[in-house]
């Protein structure tokens, strides 16, 4: 951005090189037409005043006076001529000077606009990017790890394995079905199925009620089984969905207070502007390193010799490098024995390494187990306080529309409209019609807006006019609180 910059003020100086080029260029051309046309009409004169002398007597003076008269005439035209050629160039100049003016005026403000942009860019270069280091909540990824679980299991049914998924209880004849199909095959082993299930419905219908008690009461027992665990695994769902909600709302408070905390840092500035930034991935400090080459070996031990001569390190590796090179297989057996045996200690050591790391995974996924355990107890209480309040709520509503209900007697005298109430009819019919399609909300609001705004003599002029139904209404409560408590 810089370059353009530069390359756009050449290209402005340049542009207005040439403009005041050709604007003064026609201002010359005018001058000097102005120019000889005076010397023209100088040298005339000149000329003719020699002439004059020539002459001799009042004769010849006599007849000059007319060509005089007429000179004269012909230099004021002349003057008046260039008199106006000077002003046109002068307008002329005007111009061009305006000309220039509004094109610098606009090359600076370009430049100006330019160099702000390059700030705004020199300051975005040196922003951070903001990296927030809240986790996402750990019920989230628990979550979509045993829905991976049963992804997998799901494919591997498919596949022609069992997988996750419950199996419903069977009803009481299948029960039956599954003891006596056996028995039923080997009588009739010719049987097909369509024989053996015709077989084996007709003698289901035949049995007595006690005969299939012990299958019903099977069924029954395994279908409350199947419920209730399957309606435990759908409480703790829905009270981890709750957990993740909750988990959700305190991550999005402390990623937000991460967020201001970045964007007050990076207006007060970057304090550490000179500092590198290390990008680089954390090493394992527990893992082997990778083994040195032959070739590694020997440079490491002729380095100690060519520091000593004081020589750098492009140095050092060119000459450990020919050395290397010209070496006979003697001579470099030492060294590829050293690093063999470097090479075999690695090994070994990568193998405990990764039994070390299999471990870790292991003891990491008996954590989360018990750390999910853990969320899943916590999530039912936070359930639990839910249903809880919830419950309150329920409660709390229909005790009220009861006593509503209880209160409500048809005799009673309705409550008139407010001079508020009254107000609003009118504002609202007003409203529709200067704005129809306005939703319910702004008409409300509007509404309020326009009480406020009521002065005093308005307002007073409203409550005069519901003054008498509210009169009307307190003398029929009157009448009507007499007459309940004359019943009592």
């Amino acid at each position: 951005m810089a370059t353009a910059a530069a390359g756009s003020k050449r290209g402005g100086a340049r542009g207005r090189k040439a403009l005041v080029a050709v604007l003064d260029n026609e201002a010359n051309i005018s001058a000097g037409k102005a120019a000889q046309a005076a010397d023209v009409s100088a040298s005339s004169a000149q000329k003719k005043a020699k002439r004059a002398p020539a002459r001799s007597g009042k004769a010849k003076a006599a007849a000059a006076a007319p060509a005089v008269v007429d000179d004269v005439a012909e230099l004021q035209g002349m003057l008046e001529r260039l008199r106006l050629e000077k002003e046109k160039a002068e307008e002329m100049v005007r111009e061009r000077d305006e000309v220039i003016r509004k094109k610098e005026e606009e090359i600076e403000t370009r430049d100006k606009e330019q160099g702000r942009l390059q700030a705004e860019l020199r300051k975005v270069q040196r922003a951070k990017e903001f990296k927030p280091t809240v986790s996402f909540p750990l019920v989230k990824s628990l979550l979509e790890k045993d829905q991976d679980a049963d992804d997998k299991g799901k494919k591997k049914k498919g596949k022609g394995k069992t997988g996750p998924e419950r199996k419903k209880p069977c009803p009481a004849y299948v029960l039956w079905l599954k003891d006596q199909w056996t028995e039923i095959k080997e009588e009739n082993p010719e049987a097909d199925f369509k024989e053996v299930s015709s077989t084996l419905g007709a003698k289901w219908k035949a049995l007595s009620a006690e005969e299939k008690q012990p299958y019903e009461e099977r069924y029954r027992q395994e279908k409350e089984a199947y419920l209730q665990v399957v309606g435990q695994e759908k409480r703790e769902a829905e009270a981890m969905k709750l957990l993740e909600e909750q988990q959700m709302q305190w991550t999005a408070k402390e990623l937000l207070d991460q967020y201001l905390k970045f964007r007050q840092e990076a207006e007060e500035g970057d304090c550490n502007k000179g500092k590198r930034k290390n990008n680089k991935k954390d090493k394992d400090p527990s893992k082997p390193k990778q083994p040195m080459s032959a070739y590694f070996v020997y440079s490491q031990e002729r380095r100690a010799a060519l520091v000593a001569e004081k020589k750098n390190v492009p140095e050092i590796g060119k000459i450990t490098g020919e050395e290397w090179k010209n070496m006979t297989e003697a001579q470099k057996a030492p060294y590829e024995k050293v690093a063999r045996k470097q090479k075999e200690a690695y090994h070994k050591q990568m193998e405990v390494y990764k039994q070390k790391k299999i471990e870790e995974a292991a003891n990491l996924e008996k954590e989360e187990e018990e750390h999910k355990k853990i969320m899943k107890q916590e999530a039912l209480q936070l359930l639990k306080k839910k249903e809880k309040a919830d419950n309150i709520i329920k409660k709390t509503k229909e005790k009220r529309q009861k006593k509503k209900q209880e209160n409500a007697d048809p005799n009673r005298p309705k409550r008139p409209a407010s001079s508020f109430l009254l107000f609003s009819k009118e504002a609202r019919k007003q409203l529709l019609e200067e704005r129809p399609g306005i939703n319910n909300s702004t008409l409300n609001a509007l509404i309020s807006v326009k009480w406020k705004e009521l002065s005093g003599e308005e307002r007073q002029a409203w409550n005069a006019k519901a003054a008498p139904a509210m009169a009307a209404y307190k003398k029929e409560m009157e009448e009507y609180t007499k007459a309940q408590s004359s019943s009592d």
